[in-house]
């Protein structure tokens, strides 16, 4: 999903890791560990996006110390693959020390890392964007990303280039795709001639629809190009968003009317489920009508548990844990036995995304909150034990709700009807 970023950018950091491991390394020093292709589609290997970012500006960038802390719920929770966002701030390269470190305290510790590099479009975040001229600040994106995945080779596995980069409702940065294709080539380059180890993935990250799974906008001929270009697919489907966009799916059927409330919203989010499905095997589709036939995984999808705008109690009723963890789930129950690696978003919430809207969707799609709570989608993990002795921000984890069930269902809304839906329009 859409995730804004300033153009201050810190030159330290830029020429800090630019200028790093200047030499190129030996193949046998720069591959180690698992590999991207072992790791992917492994249900042995959970994958989740994940932002460490706890204030609500990413000028308070997270600790080491925090980092840690994250790394060590996430890994109680399953996760072996984190997807990081873009490598203009320190974050990304902190998580990966704060994981090599863990690495060296406990060498049982195991966590892999898909490193995002952001890409943006020429006046990006301005009223006049460029889109088929890129940024100056890309070449820089990209050398901080070579310089990382050369310095953590045992951890960092993927390189994204761009996140939801190609798709046209990213209006204030999105580039067509002939510019993500020369980054991926670029890294391609860099794999063949030993600057980076073979067996490091590229990709790119985006909206199911600019992999070719929507409209025939979409379908030129760079983009069949990058299909071709890439070790895998990375797709993003959002149902939750689609509730209010496209929502033929969404609500109670006439023919579900006499079930128990919580039978319906089961159904309406077994649907959210296939709807997802259908969007991913769109893209598959389209990918072998180019003749090409590589793994496909889920680089985001998620669903909110608050909201105060479309997707809330005054528009489709969506937002709530129980929803929340029920798309968690089936989400997760239908990739493990497809062999798909689901980087679902996300581990934490993060308060910055929408700072002036404490209520708004964008801030709570964590399947932990700020209040060092596992939501209802985590109780199990909290109620197993495998939680315990871990903390956030130095307290440790409890549950939302205080456990209470029957508390947090009493917040839960029934989707719309059909009846209702049809008398609107």
């Amino acid at each position: 999903m859409m995730k804004k970023l300033p153009l201050i950018i810190s030159v330290f950091f830029a020429v800090l890791l630019t200028t790093s491991c200047i030499q190129s390394p030996q193949k046998e020093e720069i591959s180690s560990g698992k590999t991207a292709k072992e790791i992917l589609g492994n249900p042995d290997y959970q994958a989740i996006s994940y932002g460490g970012y706890r204030e609500i500006s990413r000028d308070l960038e997270p600790t080491i110390t925090e980092l840690k802390e994250d790394m060590k719920i996430m890994s109680a929770m399953g996760i072996k693959i984190i997807r990081t966002y873009n490598v203009t701030f320190p974050q990304a390269a902190n998580v990966l020390k704060a994981i090599s470190e863990l690495k060296l305290e406990d060498p049982s510790f195991e966590m892999y890392v898909m490193l995002g590099a952001w890409i943006d479009c020429k006046n990006a975040w301005t009223e006049s964007p460029i889109r088929d001229l890129e940024s100056e600040e890309n070449e820089k994106e990209i050398g901080r990303a070579v310089a990382l995945a050369r310095q953590y080779p045992d951890i960092v596995k993927i390189i994204a280039v761009g996140n939801e980069a190609m798709v046209k409702w990213a209006w204030s940065y999105f580039v067509e795709p002939g510019i993500i294709l020369k980054w991926v080539n670029h890294l391609q380059n860099l794999k063949k001639t030993g600057v980076l180890p073979e067996t490091l993935w590229i990709t790119s990250s985006d909206n199911f629809a600019s992999w070719g799974g929507g409209d025939s906008e979409y379908h030129v001929d760079d983009l069949n190009q990058l299909i071709q270009a890439v070790d895998f697919i990375s797709m993003h489907t959002y149902p939750m968003h689609d509730t209010h966009y496209n929502p033929d799916f969404w609500g109670v059927l006439e023919a579900e009317e006499g079930l128990t409330d919580l039978e319906k919203i089961d159904k309406a989010m077994e649907r959210a489920r296939d709807y997802a499905i259908s969007q991913y095997e769109s893209v598959v589709n389209y990918m072998k009508s180019q003749g090409v036939d590589k793994p496909v995984h889920i680089g985001e999808t998620g669903w909110a548990t608050q909201s105060n705008e479309f997707y809330g109690d005054s528009g489709t009723r969506a937002t709530d844990e129980y929803k929340s963890a029920l798309y968690h789930n089936l989400m997760r129950s239908w990739t493990n036995e497809a062999g798909i690696s689901c980087f679902y978003f996300e581990a934490f919430d993060e308060q910055w995304k929408d700072a002036n809207n404490p209520l708004g969707s964008e801030n709570h799609f964590g399947l932990f909150n700020l209040q060092s709570q596992a939501k209802y989608a985590m109780w199990d993990l909290v109620d197993s034990g495998k939680l315990d002795g871990l903390t956030r921000g130095g307290k440790p984890i409890t549950k939302t709700y205080n456990g209470d069930k029957a508390a947090l269902l009493n917040e839960v809304k029934i989707p719309p009807s059909a009846s209702a839906k049809n008398a609107e329009k």
